[in-house]
């Protein structure tokens, strides 16, 4: 019953914490940028607009990928939250974000088609770290149930804290800040137009900001993991990652793709597959 309750809390809760986050990211950028910026219910004024204009496209097939894209988005959190296993968890995840590469590439726009291609470089630097947390977290906790991580009397963090760092990195790709905003952009200077989601619009590009609003707190969900046997420090640790992503954001130029995907995966194997060598070792 606990894990029904989470689930359905999730599907109703997640998309409001979400666009909340989203808000005071906007109004915390602004202010490090001499802004007043706008108000913080402004990503759910955004959404509710969107799905107010007409759908502009010739093709449905991007309309049904994207719709794919959030539904697999939704079934990540269910899973996750839910307690369930953590590696399907993470294959939703990667199937979400496939779905949005192929929305991009279903267009004949040659912008959404170069976004694409970043986020598929993208899904590939992040993908290496997602596996080794979840590989951490079966070491430590002799599981890979989230319900098991969640309830752990231990802090993770302790025996995994190069693949923690190695996430807080990742998180940069996943959350599309800078310096590693390649496929697609909330700033103006975006060479790319809007790249991937450059040919989305209406309801199709609403849903689209949806999913991110649900990815954003999975993402945050599972970095708290890290510091699941208490409350107190992992939603402090949580508040204080999502700070650094949001300086980060201001303080970086983006990156080009190539020095991109080669960082990711030096981070990946120095300090995620570092820790987890020496954490068989033990």
């Amino acid at each position: 019953m606990n894990t029904i309750l989470a689930a359905v809390a999730f599907l109703i809760v997640a998309p409001v914490i979400g666009g909340l986050i989203s808000g005071v990211d906007r109004i915390i950028t602004a202010r490090m940028q001499g802004r007043v910026g706008p108000p913080v219910l402004q990503p759910f004024l955004d959404i509710a607009k969107l799905f107010e204009k007409e759908k502009v496209g010739v093709w449905q097939a991007p309309v049904v990928l994207i719709f794919l894209h959030l539904a697999f988005m939704v079934v990540t959190g269910l899973i996750f939250f839910g307690g369930g296993d953590l590696l399907l968890a993470i294959f939703a995840l990667t199937l979400s974000e496939v779905f949005l590469i192929l929305a991009a590439y279903s267009t004949r726009s040659p912008y959404a088609h170069v976004g694409a291609g970043r986020e598929l470089i993208q899904l590939m630097a992040v993908e290496p770290v997602i596996i080794i947390t979840a590989v951490g977290f079966y070491m430590v906790t002799g599981s890979f149930a989230a319900s098991d991580i969640f309830s752990f009397a231990g802090l993770p963090i302790l025996l995994l804290p190069g693949v923690f760092l190695s996430m807080v990195c990742i998180l940069t790709f996943k959350l599309r800040k800078s310096p590693f905003d390649l496929s697609s952009s909330h700033h103006a200077h975006q060479e790319l137009v809007k790249g991937v989601m450059t040919e989305f619009s209406g309801s199709t590009l609403g849903m689209v900001e949806i999913a991110h609003l649900y990815e954003l707190v999975i993402l945050l969900g599972l970095m708290y993991l890290f510091f699941a046997g208490n409350l107190l420090l992992g939603l402090v640790a949580v508040v204080i990652v999502y700070l650094l992503e949001i300086l980060a954001d201001n303080s970086t130029s983006r990156v080009r793709w190539l020095p991109a995907l080669r960082a990711a995966w030096v981070i990946t194997l120095v300090l995620g597959g570092g820790n987890i060598i020496i954490l068989s070792m033990l």
